[in-house]
This record gives structure tokens, sequence and C-alpha cells, in this order.
């Protein structure tokens, strides 16, 4: 049942003082818990709704939900620090918390009237997005779509109050748009749940398959831009008006509807955000992990050498930290300089174009792939004790087997789409392809 609309114009914010810090003091206090319950996130195969809870109220699903709406609207290096520190608790409920609230970012483009609606009077907002439908069908009618289809891969389903979910539309339509894509909006009670999730790793984000059949979604829960690129045709973000203090009477729907410039940003930027800052906590669960083995076990042999004083050891932890160490790095710069992209495109007129949003793109898939060459060094030294199933080490190894496999990973593509956008040669990029499900989509309009 949707909740009761109270105030539009403003959702109170739980802990209105709270701060940046004390938000990132309170994820890396959460690791002790939520590595003892590592094995037991992996065998529910869904986040825990004892670690839900405690994610609802310190606040994390709200770090960058806009404050209008009962959000802290903290900025987007807090958003990868928390991130970062909760999976190095547990990179499974990790993922799931990463993967709801960066979406906020996405849903601060649709109408404002969305917005309201979802937020409701307690601005309690989760919802995993997927890009990518099975088979679906779009029918365009009086106010309006119908929709039917399923989406893979929704993870954090099982404790959402939503459900983004995309249609890439086919290049020729008799009706409607032509090419690109829809983004729709579905309540909790709009979508059934496929219990399909069954991975070498990351077994515990219950990423699992959505379905709807025939959902009526209205316009306004719609959002027919590129929610994930930055678009280079003009005039397709007017900024907020300031002297007014409201959005632009000529803004399209959703930009420009806040103050705050990092809404007007790329969304997809904030996605490889997400999958990058779970890289590095996982990077970093692991190397603890190894550390823990380095100060417990011995070498081989008489002496009874700790492994932590043999300088083998010391040279792999080492190698591996300053991996982590300098993707870490590389992924709080890079969410400081994509904040300083959105400042200078509001309020200096600076394009923030797709060049400089694939720019950001490679930085976050490079320090992906540091954190998963660190736990590489530290899986193989390890020992073959250390791969027995269950410890955390293995785990996280999985984890990190699993999350290299996604999509937007595929690092040659990445490569070769920023020179294309580079030399003028056109988009490019992965993201404005329409996959070749795309084909298969249906779209009518009655008559």
């Amino acid at each position: 049942m949707a909740r009761r609309r109270l105030n539009a114009n403003h959702v109170p914010v739980p802990d209105p003082d709270l701060t940046p810090r004390a938000m990132v003091e309170r994820a890396a206090a959460m690791r002790p818990a939520l590595r003892q319950r590592q094995a037991a996130t992996e065998a529910a195969r869904r986040i825990l709704g004892e670690t839900n809870d405690e994610f609802v109220r310190a606040g994390f699903y709200r770090i960058l939900q806009p404050r209008r709406f009962g959000g802290y609207e903290f900025d987007l290096p807090t958003f990868v620090r928390v991130a970062m520190e909760v999976s190095r608790g547990c990179p499974s409920s990790g993922w799931v918390v990463t993967f709801t609230a960066g979406h906020t970012h996405v849903f601060a483009k649709f109408p404002e009237q969305a917005q309201a609606e979802a937020y409701g009077s307690d601005g309690e907002f989760r919802a995993p997005f997927v890009g990518n439908a099975l088979n679906p069908s779009v029918l365009e009618v009086d106010g309006g779509y119908r929709v039917s289809g399923a989406w893979d891969y929704a993870s954090g389903c099982d404790t959402a109050t939503h459900f983004f979910g995309a249609v890439f539309l086919p290049p020729a339509q008799p009706a409607g748009p032509s090419g690109g894509s829809l983004l729709f909006l579905f309540d909790r009670n709009d979508f059934e749940i496929i219990d399909n999730w069954d991975m070498l790793g990351m077994r515990g984000t219950g990423s699992k398959r959505v379905r709807v059949k025939d959902v009526f979604v209205p316009a306004h829960r719609v959002n027919r831009r590129d929610w994930l690129e930055r678009s280079d045709e003009p005039d397709i973000l007017r900024p907020f008006d300031r002297a007014q203090g409201r959005q632009a009477q000529d803004a399209a729907p959703g930009y420009g509807l806040f103050a705050n410039p990092m809404y007007a940003g790329p969304s997809g930027n904030v996605l490889m955000a997400e999958i990058a800052a779970v890289a590095v906590g996982t990077g970093f669960c692991a190397l603890d992990a190894y550390e823990e083995i380095l100060k417990t076990r011995t070498l081989r042999g008489p002496s009874g050498t700790s492994r932590a004083e043999s300088p083998e050891y010391q040279r792999n932890y080492g190698h591996a930290h300053a991996l982590l160490a300098t993707a870490g790095a590389a992924l709080i710069g890079c969410a400081e300089e994509y904040m300083e992209a959105c400042r200078l495109e509001v309020e200096e007129g600076v394009r923030f174009d797709s060049e400089k949003s694939q720019h950001l793109t490679l930085i976050e898939q490079q320090v992906t792939r540091l954190a998963g060459e660190a736990v590489d060094i530290l899986i193989r030294s390890a020992g073959s004790s250390a791969s027995r199933p269950g410890s955390m080490l293995e785990r996280c190894f999985r984890d990190m087997v699993t999350l290299r496999t996604h999509t937007t990973l595929q690092l040659d593509r990445y490569f070769e789409g920023f020179g294309r956008v580079h030399f003028g040669l056109g988009p490019g990029s992965p993201f404005a392809a329409a996959p070749a499900a795309a084909e298969r989509t249906t779209f009518d309009a009655l008559p």
C-alpha cells in the first residue's frame, strides 16, 4: 500500500545534525558485526533483516537523497567512503546498500510529482535498478504506459520499497519515442520476485529477477531521457533558478529541480563509483583476512617463525596494500572531480560533456581492476588452507571474481568508446548502445 503523502515540499531528516564524517564513522563501527554475519548472509542469499534495519537507522540509504525529501544530501566522496567501509565488513551487504542508496541520484532526474509520491511522508526509499529488460512489452495508453517484462540482477529487491526498470527501444517505432530508452519506477506491490540467484560469489546480495505483468505506470513515473550518460545535445539541462529559489521554467523534468549541482551530473558515473567502492572495500576485507593469517600462522619448518616476520609475506602484504590504497585514493579523487565538474557546469557554465563523463568512468574502472589485482595476490600467496570454503579470504576472492564479471567492467569496449568520443567519431559508449534484447521490445499506442 502506498504511503500517505503528508507534505510534498519537505520530509523531515531523521538526524538533522549528522555530519559526513560521523556517517563514515558509523559505517566503520559496523564492520565487526558485518563480518560475523558474512556466512549467514551467504546462506540466506540476501541481505539479513537485522543488517538492513541497522542500515536504515544509520541513514545509509539517504546519503545522496535530496534533503527536501528526507535525505542527508551528502556528496559523492562521502558516499564512496561509506560504501568502502560497509563492504570491508561484508561485501554482499555493501553491494546491496550501495546499489540502492546510489539510485536516489537517478531518481533526482524524475519529475517532481514522482519523487514526492515515492518518498512519501517518511523518506524511506530503496530501489534496485536494472537497465535491460527481458522480452518487455510497453503499451502507451492515456496518462502513461502499461508495462510487462522481467529484469535480472535486481540487487536488494527483498528489502526494496520500489524498483527502477529500463526498457531499451528499437531504432524505429510506429508510435512513441524512436530509439533510446524509458526508465520506469515501480512500487513494491507492482512486481514479484523470482529467486534465480545462485552464484559463485556475492551470494548474499539477493540479486534476483523481478517481474511485472501488465502494470500501469503513470507518465510522471517515467524518465524518457538518458539517466546514465551526459547528453551533448544543447539545453538538456537548465540550471536551478537561484534568484527565484525554484526550478527554472524551461528545465527538463527533474533536471534543475534541486539547488545542489551534484544532481545535474550524469548518473552513470555514480553507478560506476558504486561498483568501484564495493571492489575497494572487498579488497580491504581480504587484506584484513590476510593479516590475520600472517599473525596467527607460522612458516614451515622447526623455527616457529610467524609469517608476519617473513620478508616474502611482508612484500605480498605491502604490494596488496599499495594497490588498494591507490585504488581508494583514486576513487575519492574521482568523486571529488565529479563534484567539481557538476559545480562548474551549474555555476560557471563549463560544460560537463560526455568526454568528461567517460574520462571519470575509465578511472572508476581502473579502481576496480587494482582492487581485483590485490585480491589475486592475497589468495595466491596465503596458502591452500585459506582457500577452504567458508574462510573470509576465500569468500572475498569469490566475491571479487563475481563482481568483476559485471558488464560495465569489460574494459576494452570502454577504452574504444572514450577514443571515439575524444576524436569526434560519435558517442561510442556501451551505455548508449541498446542491447540485443531491445530488438524484442514491443511498443504500441492505442488509437
